[in-house]
């Protein structure tokens, strides 16, 4: 199978997931700028999971230049990802209905740290699939990255019982990471 199939197939299942998060901002009841008001907690929910969304397109267009062939192992790799980020909206549309509280923060970083790990672990599958010439194992030899997302996530969802805010400010360093697509990626690309 060629890696077109699969790129185009999650292009898509993002941009349905994107499309399912701004359908749940209504329009506010009334013309005036205070008829905003009760509506600004959902919009920086929505503004913040679009951001994610992005970063995860982004690295995912980066991760798949470097893949020659696409097998099984990678499709469910790809798919349990796809199934962490289509979960996205529900959580979005939770803690920006609760104005943020704290059991749906914590919900919030489950489905970021889970799809943390899908992706790590598609790297993984990726790397094993293609042997030890793979272009990816030559530009990730290093997780830091990814390690360390994983423990801002666990502080989040640790936090959010108690400081919700602090939480999503975890949650915000880990998009701040990742926000520029994978410089060990695009350098490996450009030395071959």
């Amino acid at each position: 199978m060629t890696k077109g199939r699969l790129e185009a197939f999650s292009d898509g299942v993002l941009a349905i997931i994107i499309t399912i998060m701004v359908l749940e901002l209504k329009v506010p009841e009334g013309n005036s700028w205070a008829s905003l008001k009760p509506l600004l907690p959902k919009f920086l929910a929505y503004i913040f999971s679009f951001i994610y969304v992005g970063i995860y397109w982004n690295n995912h267009h980066h991760l798949f230049q470097t893949v020659k062939k696409v097998n099984g192992s990678i499709l469910w790799a790809n798919l349990h990802l796809l199934f962490w980020l289509s979960l996205m909206p529900v959580a979005t549309e939770w803690i920006g209905t609760t104005g943020f509280a704290k059991n749906p923060v914590a919900v919030y970083g489950i489905g970021l740290i889970m799809a943390a790990i899908a992706y790590t672990i598609m790297e993984h599958v990726i790397i094993r699939c293609e042997g030890e010439d793979s272009k990816l194992k030559e530009a990730i030899h290093s997780k830091y990255k990814e390690y360390i997302s994983i423990i801002f996530y666990v502080l989040g969802i640790a936090t959010s019982f108690f400081y919700p805010y602090i939480a999503i400010g975890f949650y915000y360093l880990v998009a701040l990471i990742w926000l520029i697509p994978d410089r060990r990626i695009e350098k490996s690309l450009k030395e071959n």
